[in-house]
């Protein structure tokens, strides 16, 4: 089959399909709002009865109620307006006029459980929209139905059924169906002929852009087509030649730009489509170097996924990680040529004493020796000829680590191509170590809740700046989760402490298993607990919550009076979605939390702005 043949057999099908999917949508639509507006028209017919009669009961006319419901009906596009009286007011009031027992199933439905029906039905061969609404007793506003009925707010004192004339709309609607189909059959029946007309130059021009896009898939987007008239044919060669003219520059500055980002100056020539996917694709591996090292619980991990990188990624034989301990001022050996316990290998032992000796860590500066040999005096090379290149990992401005790579002199303008790629990875990594780092250094000051070993309130209160700064920084949200168990209290009072003691730890090892080595959980006190997920918004937050939620549900602790089981309420806020402050967030998951020890417990709630008003009160 021809092109043009295959074109209009495609293009034919395409419209036949456009014109059912449009007729479809259009009779779906027209329907859906029939009955959006014949709802709003019972709602209104209905709320008018409803402030008729709360006036008639004020004014003491009641009993002409009947009147006031014939004239309702003959309302232009009302068939009949009925009310029924509920149990309440039939208690109070008698049973009323006999139209208004409650003798239709929908009726009785309604005033049993307070929920309002709307269906269409066909009536004497006529379709109906039939609406069934709660006439609710309510304390607001004067008047309002608490002045007459001895009731609760929120008891269904009866029901407005309204019903509406459907017919004509489905009619209507019909027609309206058959008109859009028509004309947008006609419409495509149109097309078709126009693109029959325009495909004969225009496959003519196709083989050129075959040409040509085949050139560009392989990276060269020199190739331009012929312009062969003046007409839409023509413009479609004039944009093409555009659109390679656009790729060649926006591809080429994509590239660029990336290679800047990386440090890395890009040569001309070659696919530039694959090279460009080559630094993207280098962007994002380290992107989910990142995810991953933050997962790792120690730095002696992160250092050796850094040698894995060196490695397995690169090819990298010799190489060197050292870690700079800031308050010493001296410098560990983390891997060398992949061992963590080897020791300075490719460099003189002084900087293992004192740091600055070391030129890349006393600068922060990469020391690329494949270009000035010799430049740092600290060198000590493997094998004659070895030369090498120090980059620092920097954390919060001075270098906390540094990774030497070494090479033969004359592999040295490979191993500087490798150096950029190296050092996206390594940037990655520093704000990762530098958290790391303050972890342990937290943990050395004993800011862990002894009986449980989460953190306490006290690493809270020294980590808030740090964690809003990596937060601001990085431009990613934390949340933060309140957890309180349910009826702690009655653990004490009835089993004990010791019993009390063994429900907290039991919860606070489920939270340990529920998040990753970058959150952290604080005992807030109490039976009270505090998580922090960091780079986490809410939807991701929300299944965490329900996560915990559920095991403690399931979760059953032995005790020697028996089996104990409890559940947990949890309130969840975002950083900086709901506040820009760390401890207004927490006051707002307190919030949530308290919602949902009123809501019934053993749920999770997420904090919404109108738990809390202007005067700071919930």
């Amino acid at each position: 089959m021809k092109l043009l043949d295959k074109i209009l057999l495609v293009s034919a099908i395409i419209l036949a399909a456009l014109v059912t999917v449009l007729t479809v949508f259009t009779a779906l639509a027209l329907r859906q709002f029939s009955l959006y507006t014949a709802e709003r028209h019972a709602r209104s017919v209905a709320e008018t009865v409803k402030v008729g009669l709360t006036e008639s009961m004020i004014n003491g006319t009641i009993k002409k109620r009947q009147q006031f419901l014939v004239r309702m009906s003959g309302i232009p596009g009302v068939n009949e307006v009925r009310v029924a009286r509920g149990p309440a007011v039939v208690n109070q009031f008698g049973p009323g006029l006999a139209s208004e027992d409650a003798v239709h199933h929908d009726v009785k439905e309604v005033l049993a459980t307070g929920r309002e029906v709307f269906e269409v039905i066909e009536t004497n061969g006529e379709l109906v929209f039939h609406a069934v609404i709660p006439y609710v007793a309510s304390d607001q506003g004067v008047p309002n139905c608490l002045q007459c009925h001895i009731v609760k707010a929120g008891t269904v004192l009866g029901t407005v059924t309204v019903d509406i004339p459907f017919t004509e709309v489905r009619n209507q609607g019909i027609v309206a169906v058959a008109l859009v189909s028509l004309a947008v059959l006609v419409a495509a029946l149109v097309a078709l002929a126009l693109l029959r007309r325009m495909m004969r130059p225009l496959s003519e021009t196709a083989r050129a852009v075959q040409e040509v896009t085949s050139q560009a898939v392989e990276g060269n987007f020199a190739g331009r087509v012929l312009r062969r008239s003046s007409d839409e044919v023509g413009d479609i060669a004039v944009n093409i030649n555009h659109l390679m003219e656009f790729l060649q520059r926006e591809v080429s500055t994509i590239r660029n730009r990336v290679g800047e980002l990386m440090g890395f100056q890009i040569k001309e020539g070659g696919n530039q489509l694959v090279n460009t996917t080559e630094l993207v694709e280098s962007l994002v591996e380290a992107s989910q170097f990142k995810q991953a090292i933050e997962e790792d619980q120690t730095k002696a991990e992160i250092y050796q996924r850094l040698a894995d990188m060196l490695q397995k990624k690169y090819a990298v034989e010799r190489f060197s990680i050292y870690e700079v301990a800031s308050s010493k001022n001296r410098m560990t050996a983390m891997s060398i040529d992949g061992d963590a316990n080897a020791t300075c290998r490719y460099c003189d032992p002084q900087v293992m004493v004192d740091a600055n000796f070391c030129r890349a860590r006393r600068t922060g500066h990469e020391v690329n020796a494949f270009s000035f040999p010799g430049l740092c005096t600290m060198f000590r090379p493997g094998a004659e000829g070895d030369t090498h290149v120090c980059l620092p990992i920097n954390q919060s401005g001075s270098a906390g680590a540094v990774v030497q790579i070494l090479a033969a002199r004359e592999d040295g303008d490979l191993a500087s191509l490798l150096v950029p790629f190296v050092n996206v990875y390594l940037r990655e990594a520093g704000p990762v170590l530098e958290a790391k780092r303050l972890m342990e250094h937290l943990r050395e000051n004993s800011l862990r809740d002894p009986m449980t070993g989460l953190y306490n309130r006290r690493f809270l209160e020294d980590y808030v700046g740090a964690l809003i700064s990596s937060s601001q920084r990085r431009k990613s949200p934390f949340t933060v989760l309140m957890l309180d168990l349910d009826f702690f209290k009655q653990v004490n009072d009835t089993h004990g402490h010791e019993a009390g003691d063994k429900v907290i730890k039991t919860l606070a090892d489920i939270l340990v298993r529920s998040v990753r080595g970058s959150d952290f959980a604080v005992r807030y006190g109490g039976e009270e607990f505090l998580l922090v997920l960091t780079d986490t918004g809410m939807e991701p937050a929300l299944k965490v919550a329900e996560k915990i939620r559920a095991e403690v549900e399931a979760t059953k602790v032995p005790l020697p009076s028996g089996i104990l089981q409890k559940t947990i309420s949890i309130g969840v806020a975002e950083f900086p979605t709901d506040a820009d402050t760390f401890w207004q967030v927490v006051k707002y998951a307190d919030v949530a939390l308290y919602k949902a020890k009123a809501g019934g417990r053993n749920r999770v709630v997420r904090f919404l702005p109108e738990m809390w008003d202007a005067t700071g009160s919930y």
